[in-house]
C-alpha cells in the first residue's frame, strides 16, 4: 500500500458517481507524486460531503466545526510551518458558513493549499441552494428558483489579494491532480476551486453540463497578468479551467509574524520555560 492510501474496502459515504471520488484520487496522486511523508500533512475541514475527504486519506487531519477549515489551517501552518496544510471543504462550508473566514484569510496569504468542492448546492442536507447556485435554480426550498446572482470565488479571491487562484473539474483527473501540485508548491495562499456534480441533489449541473460550460486556458493566458486573470474568473457563459493567476514572492502569513524573525525554529519545537509562564500569571 502506498502513502496516503488507506486499506481496501474503505466505506465511503458519497454516493454513487459523485465527484468526490475523483478529486480523492488526484489528491492522493498528487501528494505521492510530491513524494510528501504522510506525518507532515495535515488537513483540516468542516463539516459536509466534501469535509469528508479526510478521512479517506492517510494523513493527519482536523475536523471540526461547519465553515470553520481555514482559521484551523491558518494556525497550524502557523505554528509549524514546516507542514504541509491543507483546508478542504464544499462550497457551502467554504463560501457560505466559512465566508467570513474565506474573506479575511486571504488577506493574509498562508501558507496553505485551498481545495474547495464546488457542486453549486448543499448535497450533505440534501439539496439547499448554495452560494454558488446558479440563478432560478429550483430546490425543495427554492421552489420559485434562485433569485439571488452566485458568488464568484475566483474573482473575489483575486480582489482580496489571492496570489495563486485556479479553478478544475473532477471530470479530468490529470488536470486536479496537476493543479493540486501546483498549488501545494506554490509559496502562499492557494485557491483550488474544484467543479464536480453531485449526482443526488442537483440534476442541472450535471457531468454534461460541466463539460459543456467549461474549458480549458491555452497558452494564450498569462497567469501572471492580474488584469488577465480578472477577466477569466468574470466569464459566466463558459468557465475556464486551469491556472488563473500565480504570484510568487510575497511573504506569507508565518514571515510576518514577530514570533519568527529572528527564530525561525517552528513554534511547536521550541522550549517553553515554564517560570516564564508562571510569572506571567501571577502578573
Amino acid at each position: 500500500m502506498k502513502n496516503f492510501e488507506m486499506k481496501e474496502g474503505l466505506d465511503l459515504a458519497w454516493c454513487p458517481g459523485c465527484g468526490n471520488f475523483n478529486i480523492r484520487d488526484s489528491i492522493i496522486q498528487a501528494l505521492q507524486e510530491l513524494e510528501l511523508k504522510p506525518q507532515n500533512v495535515v488537513f483540516s475541514s468542516g463539516i459536509g460531503q466534501a469535509a469528508k475527504m479526510p478521512q479517506y486519506i492517510g494523513a493527519n487531519y482536523f475536523n471540526g466545526l461547519h465553515g470553520r477549515a481555514m482559521p484551523v489551517a491558518v494556525a497550524i501552518k502557523g505554528a509549524n510551518p514546516e507542514l504541509t496544510v491543507i483546508a478542504e471543504g464544499g462550497d457551502g462550508d467554504m463560501y457560505g458558513e466559512g465566508g467570513n473566514h474565506f474573506i479575511h484569510n486571504v488577506r493574509r496569504n498562508p501558507d496553505i493549499t485551498h481545495l474547495v468542492h464546488n457542486n453549486m448546492v448543499y448535497g450533505l442536507t440534501k439539496g439547499q441552494a448554495s452560494p454558488t447556485s446558479r440563478k432560478d435554480f429550483k430546490t425543495g426550498v427554492q421552489i420559485n428558483g434562485v433569485v439571488n446572482e452566485p458568488m464568484n470565488p475566483l474573482a473575489l479571491a483575486l480582489v482580496l489579494g489571492a496570489t495563486f487562484v485556479a479553478r478544475v473539474f473532477s471530470g479530468d483527473k490529470e488536470q486536479v491532480k496537476d493543479v493540486i501540485k501546483a498549488a501545494i508548491e506554490h509559496k502562499g495562499y492557494a485557491l483550488v476551486d474544484i467543479f464536480h456534480p453531485c449526482v443526488s441533489f442537483n440534476k442541472v449541473n450535471t457531468y454534461r453540463w460541466y463539460k459543456e460550460h467549461t474549458y480549458p486556458l491555452d497558452g494564450s493566458h498569462d497567469p501572471t497578468d492580474w488584469n488577465m486573470a480578472m477577466a477569466a474568473a468574470m466569464e459566466s457563459d463558459k468557465f475556464p479551467l486551469g491556472v488563473l493567476y500565480k504570484k510568487e514572492g510575497l511573504a506569507t502569513f508565518a514571515d510576518l509574524q514577530p514570533v519568527y524573525e529572528e527564530d525561525k525554529t517552528a513554534i511547536v519545537r521550541r522550549k517553553r520555560d515554564l517560570s516564564q509562564v508562571n510569572q506571567l500569571i501571577m502578573e
